[in-house]
Parts: structure tokens; C-alpha cells; sequence
């Protein structure tokens, strides 16, 4: 079976130590991983796993395939440091 990440634009975002009470990233938020043999067989999978996600107000949901291996894809970066890049 495939494995798929399912997302959302809809939310909003806030930054941590934000002085406006405004939202002020636009985003995506991860709503859940799911496997199936396609993406909607996943997403019904998510569905059924998931039934609250048919209690909250997102409505839109977006998915990709993961690639077999992304596990071993996983990068860290950073914004604050100097190399930007974990080691």
C-alpha cells in the first residue's frame, strides 16, 4: 500500500511571541497520514480512523504520496542560526 500525507490550507497560524492578536503566516496544516492502495482509499481511510476530523470546521483536504523512502529524506533547518542547517 501507498502512504499519503493529507493537508489543509484552511487554519491559520500565529507565531510564537507575536504581539497582534491577527494571524500573521499563511500555512498548511497537517491533518493526518493514511495508507491505501490509492488516494481516495486513503482518505477514506484517514475518515474512518479519524471521526473526529467530521466534527471539525475544515472542509478542503489536499493529499501527496509519500515517496517509499522519506524517512530517509527527513532535512532540519533553521532560520535563526548562522549555518541554517542542522548537523
Amino acid at each position: 500500500m501507498k502512504k499519503y500525507i493529507f493537508l489543509t490550507a484552511e487554519g491559520y497560524t500565529f507565531q510564537p511571541n507575536r504581539e497582534s492578536p491577527e494571524p500573521d503566516i499563511d500555512n498548511l496544516q497537517v491533518i493526518g497520514f493514511a495508507r491505501g492502495n490509492n488516494s481516495k482509499e486513503a482518505f477514506w481511510s484517514l475518515v474512518k480512523e479519524n471521526s473526529y476530523l467530521l466534527e471539525t470546521t475544515f472542509d478542503e483536504i489536499f493529499c501527496y504520496e509519500l515517496a517509499g523512502h522519506y524517512e530517509k529524506t527527513q532535512a532540519h533547518y533553521y532560520l535563526k542560526r548562522e549555518d541554517r542547517v542542522r548537523h
